[in-house]
């Protein structure tokens, strides 16, 4: 069975070099083909800047550990060890220190403490926070598309998780922090174990802020011979919408892509031909909102409530995401 932890970036997505190693090696790590991602630690340049944003987040975060393995990591950093699904390239390194009095933050590295102890446990030889913590605490202050896909991820089977609603109910209350808990008791009311992906998760936000009929999930249909299964039923016009993922396609080998790709087209006409108006989108139509709006007005699915533009708003939040930084951030044992 999947587990978070298969997907979990538990070594850095490219080689990191400290500068003794270089020195030992002969390698020039100050000329214009490597990158400085923390003091006495670097990257081949071309290779780090070709990374998707999550995963340039992955090397900064091992790069850090790799500076200060005893550092326990907490919030997106420690998302990262725990296979956790992020967003964009978060903006800080996030560490938990109890014996601190109050948080501090050093350049792109935020120490948090807290009132309420975490639990801290060791994952291929990297501290973190345990996955009940780093959920419900990461439950506080993302944005709440993004909590949700968290949250979902680790109450789904499907997607490797093993904690229930019930478990993050009990923890957050036992916590005396009061920052974040509406946004948590949203999530909490949202989150199904049925969701199978992210891309699940950010859709059902957006199809409820739009004001759309609450959709059924993973309903199961025997047609044919076959049995097909549908990430979103909508039961009024018995419309299906599919919130895809191209990796589902195996596009990197070329046969077996094609070969999917027919039976998905072979699944979808034979869903149509008994009556089921489809609709399909991908991740980046659900946070432009628009293109997954016009695909369920195409497909005939009612709207039952007004829109909430507020909440559809927080999607283009990226507060805790990365921007224009300085070139040198610098924790304070490498200055």
């Amino acid at each position: 069975m999947l587990q978070l932890t298969d997907r979990a970036v538990l070594a850095a997505p490219v080689p990191l070099i400290t500068t003794d190693e270089a020195r030992m090696l002969g390698v020039d790590v100050h000329g214009s083909a490597y990158l400085r991602i923390r003091r006495g630690v670097h990257v081949e340049r071309a290779t780090y800047l070709a990374l998707k944003p999550w995963e340039r987040y992955a090397v900064r975060v091992h790069a850090f550990v790799r500076k200060h393995p005893a550092a326990v990591l907490c919030l997106e950093s420690a998302a990262v060890v725990h296979g956790l699904p992020l967003f964009g390239e978060a903006r800080d390194i996030h560490v938990y220190d109890p014996g601190l009095a109050t948080s501090q933050r050093f350049g792109d590295v935020c120490v948090h403490t807290s009132v309420d102890p975490r639990e801290v446990i060791q994952l291929h030889g990297i501290l973190v926070t345990s996955l009940l913590d780093t959920v419900a605490d990461l439950a506080r202050v993302l944005p709440p598309a993004r909590g949700l896909a968290v949250v979902d991820s680790a109450i789904s089977p499907a997607q490797g998780g093993s904690l229930l609603v019930s478990d993050l109910q009990w923890r957050a209350a036992a916590q005396r922090n009061p920052r974040g808990r509406a946004r948590q008791r949203w999530l909490w009311a949202r989150a199904d174990p049925r969701s199978e992906s992210p891309a699940e998760s950010v859709s059902r936000a957006v199809i409820e802020w739009c004001g759309f009929e609450t959709p059924e999930l993973q309903q199961e249909f025997h047609y044919d011979g076959h049995t097909d299964r549908a990430d979103f039923l909508f039961p009024s016009n018995r419309a299906i919408g599919e919130a895809d993922g191209w990796g589902k396609y195996q596009l990197e080998d070329p046969a077996r892509a094609r070969a999917l790709l027919a039976d998905e087209k072979r699944r979808e006409d034979r869903l149509r031909r008994h009556g089921h108006p489809f609709s399909r989108w991908e991740l980046s139509d659900a946070w432009k909102v628009t293109p997954l709006r016009r695909a369920l007005v195409a497909a005939g699915v009612p709207r039952r409530h007004p829109e909430q533009p507020g909440m559809l708003a927080t999607l283009a939040h990226r507060s805790r995401e990365r921007g224009p930084q300085p070139a040198r951030l610098t924790f304070p044992h490498e200055a």
